[in-house]
């Protein structure tokens, strides 16, 4: 509901969630609507966010201004409706390269060696990562 609540006051949506069942089409129908034919979605977060089969509906139904995307559902496959959305003018997707500023190598950097220390002297690792099978 403040998702929907949020979208209707926004003018630009940017989404940049994790994946997982907990985000899965957190963006759907209901709040692109809300978003209204004047709110633009952006998404760099993970593709699973979105509802993309909503996100073309509502494009094609002009109930949203357009989307940028660097992330899609279904990647790293070529997901089968992207053609569906290439049909848009009002949308620019690029490559899954959003995290590639400057900006985001250095907090990367910075992680991998708070990581390496924290490993090395026997403390907890800031991100831990399992490895067991699910």
């Amino acid at each position: 509901d403040n998702l929907v609540e949020l979208a209707n006051w926004a003018e630009f949506l940017v989404c940049a969630a994790p994946g997982g069942a907990g985000t899965r089409h957190l963006v759907n129908a209901d709040v692109l609507t809300a978003l209204g034919p004047k709110g633009y979605l952006v998404n760099v977060g993970r593709g699973t966010v979105v509802d993309t089969a909503a996100l073309v509906d509502a494009l094609g139904s002009k109930r949203i201004a357009g989307a940028g995307l660097d992330v899609l559902e279904g990647e790293p496959a070529v997901p089968p409706i992207l053609p569906e959305l290439l049909q848009f003018e009002n949308v620019v997707i690029t490559p899954h390269c959003a995290g590639r500023a400057p900006e985001a190598r250095t907090a990367a950097t910075a992680l991998l060696l708070a990581n390496l220390n924290a490993y090395f002297t026997g403390k907890p690792l800031p991100s831990p990562v399992s490895l067991a099978k699910k």
